[in-house]
């Protein structure tokens, strides 16, 4: 008895301590919040800060244990389901319409990943290889160049599928392959979210660029993106733009991303749509008026637009 006991002594003192895992979910309860919507505080990364991951579940989660869902990755997660940490105190309402979507029988039912942004946001979703000078114009009157040193997007990518998307897939029943993962976000998140698209294609299958900040850099991701564009047979692309205020100089870059999208071989209303939108301002409020039509695209029962 004595040996078995040193035995067991030996073979913890050789054993190294688990590993901290992600903090617990907690729900977040809200009258401003439809459905079940849960958060992870300050997610641990070892490639970037910490921050808050929020998981929408939909309708039908709790009442089916088998059923596994596909995944929308969601980027400035504040804005997306409460007013109350929204900029501006409007929210996407992606809790409302992915409910009333669902209910019509308009979209697959799915898991939506938001993930919080930090006071870093330009420099993590700003795609790092399209960075070809030692400063980075931001695109926004009356806000100075970042440094390139300052541009971590490659390292927030790492985050996202290293560490965010094994947890999640772990933890909850997603669909984990390629064609039922799929990314979103709009202005500098619509840049992060094709960056994500092109550096990792085996891992998103469709992404969403909602009022696309190509100014960033002086449309440096255009350029980057035309040889990298995932394979129009297997992923697909969404982009859209407003008229007014920040978006209003979208237009012209948002043509020639269209140009080079087209001859890659995508084809407009099947694999790839682009909208233009009169006199939609760069705001939560107009992303929420039209956020239907992107979740459409990307989670629609055929896989169209």
């Amino acid at each position: 008895m004595l040996r078995l006991v040193l035995v067991a002594v030996l073979l913890s003192a050789c054993t190294p301590p688990p590993k901290a895992g992600p903090p617990q979910a907690v729900a977040v309860s809200t009258p401003d919040v439809s459905g079940r919507l849960l958060r992870h505080t300050a997610f641990p990364s070892r490639h970037v800060a910490a921050r808050n991951v929020d998981v929408w579940l939909p309708p039908g989660y709790a009442r089916d244990p088998q059923r596994r869902y596909p995944v929308l990755y969601m980027h400035d997660d504040q804005n997306l389901f409460d007013p109350a940490t929204a900029y501006g105190g409007i929210d996407w309402g992606i809790d409302e319409t992915m409910t009333r979507l669902i209910a019509d029988g308009a979209v697959r039912e799915a898991i939506v990943v938001g993930i919080w942004n930090t006071p870093q946001r330009f420099g993590e979703y700003m795609p790092e290889k399209a960075v070809t000078t030692d400063a980075v114009a931001t695109g926004v009157d009356g806000f100075d160049p970042l440094p390139r040193t300052q541009v971590v997007s490659d390292a927030y990518l790492r985050f996202l599928v290293d560490e965010l998307k094994p947890t999640i897939d772990a933890a909850y029943r997603t669909l984990p392959a390629r064609d039922d993962t799929l990314v979103m976000g709009s202005s500098m998140g619509g840049l992060i979210a094709l960056y994500a698209i092109a550096e990792y294609p085996q891992v998103f299958g469709a992404a969403a660029a909602v009022s696309t900040h190509w100014p960033a850099a002086d449309g440096a991701m255009i350029d980057w993106l035309a040889p990298r564009l995932p394979d129009p047979a297997t992923h697909r692309l969404y982009f859209d733009h407003g008229t007014a205020t920040l978006d209003a100089g979208y237009a012209p870059y948002q043509r020639r991303m269209d140009a080079i999208v087209r001859a890659a071989g995508y084809v407009n209303g099947e694999n790839w749509i682009s909208l233009r939108f009169e006199g939609a301002e760069h705001a939560e409020s107009a992303w929420r008026k039209r956020v239907h039509r992107p979740l459409i695209f990307l989670l629609g029962p055929a896989g169209r637009p």
